[in-house]
């Protein structure tokens, strides 16, 4: 439980200790029982439709004794009864068996005695499994061949949407919707209620509560995230074939009939404000917003305006439901610059009836008009920030280029930061942080490039122990300076193509990346051939085009760098 300094934290502990040791006096009824394991269910279900997920789990499974305790564990979930759950909790929750924060011991505690566990072989003992699910199509994921099999259209009110249907395992079928909104004029000081308005959409609608749309999914085997801010909200959609209508449905309700609970308002506004509060002595989180305004000095009257967290708490303390019920009012709705992609085993034509019945007619107040982000220098620093008592420190380091991804130059970057950072542990700074000097275990670089802006960003990140930071940057600084003396050999760059494009494939491979992209592309009016020629770039590179473009765009003398962890001396110790 994550409790703010104003509440009691005895008060927290009594009711959620409560909470657990009721399971004893008041057993969980057939209704609860049933609800979790439908929740349960419905994660193994869902891992199991995805290859990926699958090959993890059968990993886990082996080190444990055999692959087919994966298996076991759904069917013994199955037979779990509310009688099985309360024996459970009498035998295992016991008061002196927890630790609560700080452990005291009783004289004489009341332990409880773990058996031990059966031999595997006795589990397993005539164990046949199941009839597999559906396999799904060799399915080929190269640009031309997603383009051949991919639909796209527009509903009445200007959304864009591409369908590509497949057969895909267990009949899986992913969906993204983004709804795009707002003008940058008055989208000023919006983040917050942006922000706390799309969180609100899963807390009850006008039909259900937020159980009520928690027990929904459960039944249709169904995975609903709903995220956004001040100018855009995204739908994330994971489920089967024949539950795909009833989920879109159920979003559609959550979108436009949004209940905006005042208890479910205030608890959110609680777990956000803890969350920030958490933030406010955590390195990762310190770095991250004080290198994110170095990158984005815009003024408070901007809406490109970054806020300190503290600035962020009183935003959120200051909203009301009242704040969260107009900005939904004036801007919420679709328009030709929403964007919608199903990739997977569905029906196009009812699903396609669903959505023109449910969102062809339901539009934005305003005209959008998107939020601008061309280059703008960096502001050059280089800042510490002394976060006491905490074990791991983290580095960023960056600066923004003028570039777009349609640029000469975007090619080598892509590549040149791939083998610098992007690629990870064969690359030059995992290579030499990592492996080499044993500095970092999570080191790496990023780059990025607006579709729309003639406007980038390149950097790198480390976690570390905060006595290596000296020798941390030296290490940095280094390497950025032999690639732009020296740029990478033959070899690298061979090995870095191949690398890479294969990723291209894996990530086409994937429904719900591919969904993304879709969902993407249609806004930025783009197809995969974008992918195609890409790729076709890439390949033809050389060690000197990639060598020239990462010094006439990297400069080490415009770049900003965070440093945040419990130093013994900083050079600059800043306020957060």
């Amino acid at each position: 439980a994550e409790v703010r300094k104003d509440k009691s934290l005895d008060e927290a502990r009594e009711t959620l200790l409560a909470v657990i040791d009721s399971l004893k006096i008041a057993p969980p009824t057939p209704e609860e029982v049933e609800r979790a394991k439908k929740r349960i269910l419905k994660n193994w279900d869902l891992a199991y439709n995805n290859s990926s997920r699958v090959g993890l789990t059968l990993s886990e499974y082996i080190a444990a004794g055999d692959w087919r305790l994966f298996f076991l564990f759904r069917d013994l979930v199955e037979k779990v009864t509310p009688e099985d759950v309360a024996t459970v909790a009498r035998k295992y929750f016991k008061p002196s068996n927890r630790t609560v924060g700080m452990f005291i011991p009783e004289d004489n505690p009341d332990r409880a005695e773990i058996e031990e566990a059966p031999p595997i072989s006795t589990l397993l003992e005539g164990y046949t499994g199941r009839e597999d699910v559906a396999a799904g199509e060799a399915f080929d994921s190269s640009p031309e061949n997603i383009e051949n099999r991919t639909r796209r259209s527009q509903l009445p009110n200007g959304t864009k949407y591409a369908m590509l249907t497949k057969e895909t395992r267990g009949d899986a079928v992913h969906m993204r919707m983004t709804l795009r909104f707002g003008t940058p004029e008055k989208l000023v000081g919006k983040d917050a209620v942006g922000s706390l308005t799309a969180s609100m959409l899963r807390r009850g609608t006008e039909k259900h509560t937020r159980q009520e749309i928690e027990d929904l999914l459960d039944s249709l085997n169904a995975r609903v995230s709903i995220f956004g801010g001040k100018s855009s909200v995204g739908v994330n959609v994971e489920t089967e074939h024949a539950n795909l209508p009833a989920v879109v449905e159920l979003v559609a309700e959550m979108l436009k009939m949004p209940a905006f609970d005042e208890k479910e308002f205030e608890t959110l506004k609680e777990q956000r404000l803890a969350s920030l509060e958490e933030q406010l002595s955590e390195p990762t989180a310190l770095a991250s917003r004080t290198f994110s305004r170095l990158l984005s000095p815009y003024p408070k009257d901007d809406p490109r305006y970054v806020m300190t967290i503290e600035e962020e708490i009183e935003a959120v303390k200051n909203t009301t439901l009242e704040d969260v019920k107009e900005f939904y009012r004036s801007f919420y709705g679709g328009s030709d610059a929403s964007t919608l992609a199903v990739v997977g085993d569905f029906d196009e034509k009812p699903i396609l009836a669903i959505l023109e019945r449910e969102f062809a007619k339901w539009n934005t107040p305003i005209e959008y008009v998107r939020i601008p982000d061309p280059y703008i220098p960096n502001k050059v620093a280089n800042e510490s920030i002394k976060t006491p008592d905490k074990a791991n420190a983290m580095f960023l380091a960056g600066m923004n280029i003028p570039i777009r991804d349609d640029d000469p130059d975007y090619p080598a970057l892509v590549l040149g930061n791939y083998m610098l950072g992007g690629g990870f542990l064969n690359s030059r700074l995992a290579t030499r942080i990592r492996q080499k000097e044993g500095i970092s275990y999570g080191v790496g670089s990023f780059f990025n490039a607006s579709s729309l802006d003639h406007s980038g960003t390149f950097g790198a990140y480390a976690i570390y122990a905060p006595e290596n930071v000296k020798r941390l940057e030296q290490a940095f600084r280094e390497e950025i300076e032999k690639v732009l003396a020296e740029g990478f050999t033959s070899e690298e760059v061979e090995a870095a193509k191949s690398g890479w494009l294969q990723s291209q494939v894996v990530s086409r491979s994937q429904d719900n990346s591919l969904s993304s992209k879709l969902n993407s592309y249609l806004f930025l009016d783009r197809t995969l051939e974008w992918d195609a020629q890409l790729e076709e770039k890439i390949k033809a590179l050389t060690p000197e085009q990639i060598h020239q473009a990462m010094k006439k765009y990297i400069d080490l003398d415009k770049m900003s760098f965070v440093k945040a962890g419990d130093f013994d001396k900083a050079d600059k110790v800043i306020k957060p």
